[in-house]
């Protein structure tokens, strides 16, 4: 009778620790589920002249605990010539949120998009440690560039 006892004992001891296991499991799939991989801050005046140098600034930074390489451009539904077309490639952290700037001029409304690529590219960031997310690599916001 005490060895059945002894038995009894020893299994709701593991079952405690099961279930204590699985509470933690369960936090930590909860915590890395809300972590945004890309967030992005793409400013732009709403309306410019004909011609006129208008600045585009795009803050770009991570919530997730790993570094990531990014490749940054701008898009258009227009042709755009000049520094429009430029591309940064750097490497983000979630303590170090990275700004990006665009001076370019345009002759009528246009639609464009700055678009953030994750790419897996090595000598970007430190000790080469950088994560592609699994989900998706490609991040966009889009504003419309009003002349007048």
């Amino acid at each position: 009778m005490q060895s059945l006892q002894f038995l009894l004992r020893a299994s709701h001891a593991a079952l405690l620790l099961v279930f204590c296991l699985q509470l933690g499991t369960n936090t930590a799939q909860e915590d890395t589920a809300t972590r945004q991989s890309i967030l992005m801050d793409f400013q732009v005046p709403q309306v410019t002249r004909s011609n006129e140098e208008v600045t585009g600034k795009l803050v770009v930074q991570t919530e997730l605990k790993e570094c990531m390489v990014i490749k940054t451009y701008l898009a258009s539904s227009k042709p755009i010539d000049g520094p429009f077309n430029y591309r940064y490639t750097a490497c983000l952290c979630n303590d170090y949120p990275r700004t990006f700037y665009w001076d370019f001029q345009v002759n009528s409304t246009v639609r464009m998009a700055a678009v953030v690529d994750v790419i897996p590219q090595l000598g970007i960031c430190p000790n080469d440690e950088a994560v592609v997310p699994i989900k998706a690599n490609r991040f966009t916001l889009l504003r419309t560039l009003f002349v007048v």
